[in-house]
């Protein structure tokens, strides 16, 4: 799953703009991140992180989120 960044501002008016703008700055950083390693594009990343946004693991793999599932950690620890 996916999802823009969540957060919780308190304090007077200033306060809570300097907080929701810092936030803004850190979702766009994080869907830059997201855009430039899955190969989708911002569009869609902003799209995508709107509201949550379920994938299987075959849907992962497919947005380009992971490479793949480790089922024996392990063994994998041992490559």
């Amino acid at each position: 799953m996916i999802h823009q960044p969540l957060g919780g501002a308190q304090g007077g008016q200033t306060d809570i703009d300097i907080q929701a703008n810092e936030m803004l700055h850190h979702k766009a950083n994080l869907n830059g991140y997201l855009a430039y390693h899955t190969g989708q594009s911002l569009d869609q990343i902003n799209q995508d992180t709107d509201r949550d946004f379920f994938m299987s693991v075959k849907e992962a793999k497919e947005y380009g989120l992971i490479d793949g599932v480790i089922m024996n950690p392990l063994k994998a620890l041992q490559h």
